[in-house]
């Protein structure tokens, strides 16, 4: 008795492509990528936190940084971007063990400078409608730049993860 040959295997969930080495280093998820929004949340454990365990003030603007570039590379038809300023508020405290929830959305695309607010939030997991401001950012970035031959895989990835 044969058998038919069994299913291809499924595509990799968004999860497993890693479109910035550093928050996933951290164990930052990304959940939604367009040109208006970017959101992901990350456990704060203590690979992120600083010695009082709680999150690390640099992992609040590495999230910053990293989701307003992924967003201004996608709003600008992915083309390369760099951050040129960062101004992040430190509100609340979030600790060892907390759900963060961040979100990113363009104040501003221009042809050549984009701006975008970055929220991070604690987050109730019994109720996640409920959600306290912990950091607030604006970030200032140069845009329409070529993106480098070495660097051409990076548009791939986001085209397959994003809502374009």
């Amino acid at each position: 008795m044969e058998f038919p040959p069994p299913p291809p295997p499924p595509p990799p969930p968004k999860a497993e492509i890693i479109l910035d080495a550093p928050l996933h280093a951290i164990g930052f998820e990304i959940d939604d990528v367009s040109p208006e929004k970017v959101t992901g949340r990350l456990r704060v454990t203590p690979k992120c936190c600083q010695p009082f365990k709680v999150l690390h003030g640099g992992v609040s603007a590495l999230i910053s940084e990293a989701l307003a570039s992924i967003g201004a590379h996608v709003a600008s038809g992915l083309q390369r971007v760099a951050g040129i300023q960062l101004s992040i508020n430190h509100l609340k405290r979030a600790e060892l063990g907390d759900l963060i929830k961040a979100e990113a959305n363009p104040v501003n695309v221009g042809r050549t400078i984009q701006v975008w607010e970055v929220r991070l939030y604690k987050v109730d997991p019994s109720n996640m409608e409920r959600k306290d401001l912990i950091s607030s950012s604006r970030v200032t970035l140069l845009s329409n730049m070529p993106v480098p031959e070495h660097a051409k895989d990076v548009g791939e990835k986001l085209k397959k993860y994003a809502k374009l």
